[in-house]
Parts: C-alpha cells; structure tokens; sequence
C-alpha cells in the first residue's frame, strides 16, 4: 500500500510564544525538528486552531510557514491552515500559504455563519480553484456549527485539488459511507479514535498528542493497516491515557504544559485562552511520565 499524499502520522503543531506574547519563529523551527526528527512525523499542520490561528495575524501566519518550511526541508511536508468564515479571506490566506512554501491546505468549515450544504461546495471550491496546491477538508461540526454531509463530501471529492479530509465529527457510519464513496485520504483528526477510523479505510491521523506520541502513533497505524491488529491495540492501549489527557483542557494548552514539562519550553498561549492550572499541569505531566514519554 502506498503512502498518500500528505504520509500517516501528522501533528497539528502549537505556535512557541516569547515571553511577552510574540510568535517565536526561532522556537517554532526548532519545535518542526523535534517533531519530525524525533517524533517521526511525516507533515507538519502549522496555523490550525492548536497553533492559535484565531489570535496570529495573517503576517505572522505567512512567517511560520516559512520558518517551518526552512526546519525541515524536504524531511516532512508543511500544511497550512487557511480555513476561516470569510470566503475571500481564505483565498488571501491560500495564495499567502502558497507563496510562504506550504505543501499543501486545510480548510475548516466556515465557523458560526452556517452556511447551507450548498454554499460549503461553492466556498471550498473556489478555495481549490484558487492556488495549485491539494486540498484537505477539516469536518468538526462542534466547534463549527456546521457538519459537512456525506452527500456533500462526494460532490466535493470530485475536485482534482480536494483530496483529503481531517474527520473531527465522531460519526464514524457517515466517515466509512464517504471513504467507500470517494478517493479521499481521510485521516482521524480525534486522536482516541484513530483505530476505529483506520479500521473503516482511514489513512492515517492528525494529531495533538503526537507531540508526545509521534512514533507510537506511527507504530499503531502501520500495524493497523498491516492487519496486525493485537499489536496495533496494544500500542493504543498504552498511549491512551495520553490521548485523552491532553485534551482535559484546550489541546494547545496542555501540549504547551507536557512540554514544559519535558523541558522543551514554547512559551504561553494568548487571551482568550490561559495556561494550564497546576493542577492540570501535574495530572498531565503524570499521565506523559507513566506512559513512558
């Protein structure tokens, strides 16, 4: 089986913050390296929501891809979330990307707006149409207000530049009606449910605890998709604590927290998001230790 396009294991990178709030480029080139190096991540997704992009301006957006495209080179392909509720604001935002040296773009759903089924196909059409670059779709309906149907998904898969989908809805009979429908690469984009996507023909996952659990991660979709599946589980049993750990508070501010811990400091995250409390901090730091990370 050949690997897609964008590989197998992802993380959905957290944006290093200097000590008076500001985008830390130097940190964010050397949290890319660690990843790929030595979490074995085969791409990068930097401006997501876990890298802040609702609070990062559309300058220093540009700047991280570029910082992150220069770290690593040609070791791992850069994913640049573009994704907004302005139609023509994503189009800036993806010939932007392009430009910087991304590989490739995720798009969210246009948040609180709701648009109908029919305005989601014209939005993230002329998105597709706007740079030559591929195209990941990302569906989480609980932050978005809005699901993207199987229905539309199809029309959608006929793009040549849609090829892709981060699956963040948890309806998994949808997921496998759309992957046995299409061509899409769809990639778990909730952690704890990887094997259960995997199993229905996902292609890998999109990850927030894979800052920690890269290689793990790595290790348990290719014995999935090798049919190894006790090995498989067993790896997922063992990380599983810290799949569901990181996400006890926003998943950015508890990455940024293990981190910390593991004396890889990337700074602070900006209002309206806070730290993590002690508390959190301890707990999370705990689940990392005892899972051998």
């Amino acid at each position: 089986m050949s690997d897609p396009i964008f590989g197998r294991v992802l993380t959905a990178m957290v944006t290093p913050m200097s000590p008076d709030g500001e985008v830390d480029l130097d940190r964010a080139a050397e949290l890319a390296t660690r990843l790929v190096d030595v979490q074995g991540n085969d791409s990068l997704l930097v401006n997501g929501t876990t890298g802040e992009s609702p609070t990062t301006t559309d300058e220093e957006k540009s700047a991280l891809v570029r910082a992150v495209r220069q770290a690593v080179g040609d070791r791992a392909q850069v994913i640049a979330g573009v994704g907004t509720n302005d139609t023509r604001h994503t189009v800036a935002l993806a010939r932007q990307a392009e430009q910087a040296g991304a590989d490739g773009l995720l798009v969210v759903t246009p948040y609180y707006s709701k648009p109908s089924q029919d305005g989601l196909v014209g939005h993230f059409t002329t998105v597709a149409d706007a740079t030559d670059l591929p195209v990941m779709l990302y569906d989480i309906p609980g932050r978005t207000g809005t699901a993207i149907a199987p229905e539309t998904f199809i029309r959608l898969a006929e793009h040549p530049r849609i090829v892709a989908v981060k699956d963040a809805k948890g309806k998994v009979v949808e997921s496998a009606q759309v992957m046995a429908a299409t061509d899409l690469s769809y990639y778990s984009g909730d952690d704890a449910i990887t094997p259960a996507l995997l199993s229905l023909g996902a292609v890998g996952v999109i990850g927030t605890s894979t800052h920690f659990t890269g290689r793990s991660m790595h290790q348990l979709v290719d014995h999935y998709l090798a049919g190894r599946r006790e090995e498989g589980l067993a790896v997922y049993r063992q990380i599983l604590p810290v799949l569901t750990g990181v996400f006890a508070a926003q998943g950015v501010v508890m990455v940024k927290a293990g981190l910390a811990h593991q004396g890889f400091g990337v700074g602070g995250v900006r209002a309206p998001l806070v730290p993590a409390t002690r508390s959190q901090a301890e707990t999370f730091a705990a689940v990392l230790d005892a899972a051998g990370l």
